[in-house]
């Protein structure tokens, strides 16, 4: 080999090697941006879950007072019932307890 000869295969290595290290600079930088965009697509996915998670305990505390409600005002209407019948009727309405805590205290009892 003579000398030009090794001179064009050391230029000829020198720019493989800067090839390669373009080349490994422009993957770094590449996973670098794909890295930096996951992480956003990650944050923006916990933020929607979060507020996803808010949106339905928001309802369902809506639905569990609109439930409350609806039983507070069937335990008005019996409590009203009940008084309008006790005091219309008192006699049969001790009578009634009396039957009613009998069959309790005869169920207990087995």
């Amino acid at each position: 080999m003579n000398d030009r000869a090794k001179i064009d295969e050391t230029y000829d290595m020198a720019a493989v090697k800067a090839d390669i290290s373009r080349l490994s600079q422009q993957v770094a930088d590449a996973m670098n941006t794909i890295g930096s965009m996951a992480k956003g697509q990650a944050r923006r996915g916990l933020r929607q879950a979060r507020a996803n998670v808010d949106d339905l305990v928001s309802e369902a505390s809506d639905r569990a007072g609109a439930v409350a409600d609806a039983a507070q005002g069937v335990a008005v209407s019996i409590e009203d019932t009940l008084s309008d019948a006790i005091l219309d009727r008192p006699i049969a309405s001790i009578g009634l307890a009396v039957g009613l805590g009998f069959l309790i205290g005869v169920t207990w009892r087995r």
